[in-house]
């Protein structure tokens, strides 16, 4: 046998986990599953206050970074979308030890505009959310979803995906929403950016409303050595809408880490 052929037989195994975003849970990454390779182990997470979590409490991003910390002892690549990314960028900082890679999924280290960072959604968006929370959350949710997807060519397909995810393992907490607006309003992590010192992919959907695709130059100048990929036709959802593109991009970063 070739010895490149040894030196692939000899590699071992990459375990990713995967934390999904605000008001949903780990059901959202199923679709994705089959399209792995079996020397990716997965671990699907209910972040606290989500899915069948959704009796543990959760006030702040420390209470998430507490939760992922303890489902493992050892570096992982962790993939986190949206609000899911924000988690796993406070734990690379955290608990370095524990973090082989990030994989980060329509996500950004700072989700509200400021004077310094356009590339952002207005704040008022994440008032009236919450404000609208507390009258209908039904409604609210409903209309996050539509969110997520604007702009994609497989709208509706998405939505229905989110929406069985929603089902299959119960809503959050009416609690874990209010917190989980919070911290998407109030987080800003581009200060931990230029000291990761792990391998880190970005990927943006072209036609996210809510992370425009804008803040791939702003990640660069904030750590040169990220890597962005751009799902031009994507929305919010880039692993549904477009899972094959999504699971392609994984086992790359997951193989240059076996």
């Amino acid at each position: 046998m070739p010895p490149q052929n040894n030196r692939k037989a000899n590699l071992g195994k990459v375990t990713c986990v995967f934390v999904h975003g605000w008001a949903m849970n780990g059901a959202v990454w199923e679709g994705c599953f089959d399209l792995l390779p079996d020397w990716i182990d997965v671990i699907q997470v209910d972040l606290p206050g989500h899915g069948t979590m959704a009796d543990v409490k959760a006030e702040s991003i420390n209470d998430y970074v507490q939760a992922l910390a303890a489902l493992v002892n050892r570096p992982v690549i962790w993939v986190g979308w949206s609000l899911g990314g924000l988690a796993v960028l406070q734990l690379v900082r955290d608990y370095p030890e524990r973090v082989a890679g990030l994989f980060m999924v329509a996500s950004t280290p700072c989700f509200v505009q400021k004077e310094d960072w356009p590339c952002a959604v207005d704040k008022n968006v994440f008032e009236l959310f919450a404000d609208s929370l507390e009258k209908d959350t039904d409604a609210t949710i409903k209309r996050f979803l539509a969110l997520q997807v604007k702009g994609s060519g497989v709208a509706m397909s998405t939505v229905r995906q989110l929406q069985q995810s929603l089902q299959q393992r119960g809503r959050a907490s009416i609690e874990a929403l209010r917190s989980g607006l919070d911290i998407l309003a109030t987080t800003d992590l581009r200060i931990e950016l230029p000291y990761l010192n792990c391998p880190v992919t970005w990927l943006l959907g072209g036609r996210d409303t809510l992370v425009p695709v804008s803040v791939s130059e702003e990640l660069k100048t904030l750590q040169p050595n990220i890597k962005t990929i751009i799902e031009k036709e994507a929305a919010h959802a880039p692993f549904i809408s477009h899972p094959e593109n999504f699971a392609a991009a994984l086992i790359e970063f997951a193989e240059g880490l076996r």
